[in-house]
């Protein structure tokens, strides 16, 4: 007399997934669904649950090894995700372009660090830098005084020295051209300034002319930059 339970009066007991009542391409939630509902069916026969069980574990390999060899639908896809990923990822990840303007801007400058290259330091030159800051500009200020007509060159030779001075401080050339050319025109005005504060019959010392004491303030505030803007 033959087992009740004997497998082999089963047609689909080797096959899980008909076993189950499943097809191959059944989402995650229907092999969820199919597993409790033969549960329930199998009521308390050991056996049957055991098969069961055996045959969602069979299900969930099966699918594991099409996902290894590349061989697996959309549908199982799916459900491998929801097996093994806990944390739930963005839904505006999957937005098309998102991710184009997320490469995009992982490529923009740092506004913080931008800011910081262009925000003024002050500190003092140190070592054979700052002798070589002090004797130029001091020999700047004396041509400009003592040349009536080096105004022009003295403060084209201060600029060129006020940018390297930044450069090789650290600054970028940008920024420091751009502070180089503020401070020319920083004193170029107070240069105006004061010779229009000056009356027209003031006697001048050195027999000065007002283009160079215009000159004056700029050279003087590019000679000061070089010295302590970092």
């Amino acid at each position: 007399m033959a087992a009740v339970s004997d497998p082999g009066s089963n047609p689909n007991a080797g096959d899980p997934y008909g076993r189950l009542g499943l097809s191959a391409g059944a989402s995650f939630e229907a092999v969820q669904s199919a597993r409790q509902r033969c549960l329930n069916e199998a009521g308390d026969d050991p056996q049957e649950r055991a098969r069961v069980e055996a045959a969602y574990d069979a299900v969930l390999m099966a699918r594991l090894r099409d996902r290894q060899d590349g061989q697996v639908s959309q549908a199982a896809v799916n459900a491998s995700a929801r097996e093994q990923v806990k944390g739930v990822e963005s839904p505006a990840a999957s937005l098309p372009g998102v991710g184009v303007l997320q490469r995009f801007r992982s490529n923009l400058p740092d506004p913080s660090q931008s800011l910081s290259g262009l925000a003024p330091q002050w500190s003092l030159v140190e070592g054979q830098g700052l002798i070589v800051r002090l004797v130029a500009g001091s020999l700047a200020l004396l041509f400009l005084l003592f040349s009536p007509s080096s105004s022009q060159l003295v403060l084209s030779l201060a600029v060129i020295g006020s940018f390297l001075s930044h450069v090789r401080r650290g600054r970028r050339a940008l920024p420091a051209l751009g502070w180089a050319l503020m401070t020319l025109l920083a004193g170029l005005l107070l240069g105006t300034l004061l010779t229009a504060l000056l009356p027209a019959d003031v006697g001048l010392p050195l027999a000065v002319q007002q283009d160079q004491l215009q000159a004056l303030p700029a050279v003087l505030l590019l000679w000061l930059g070089a010295l302590f803007l970092a």
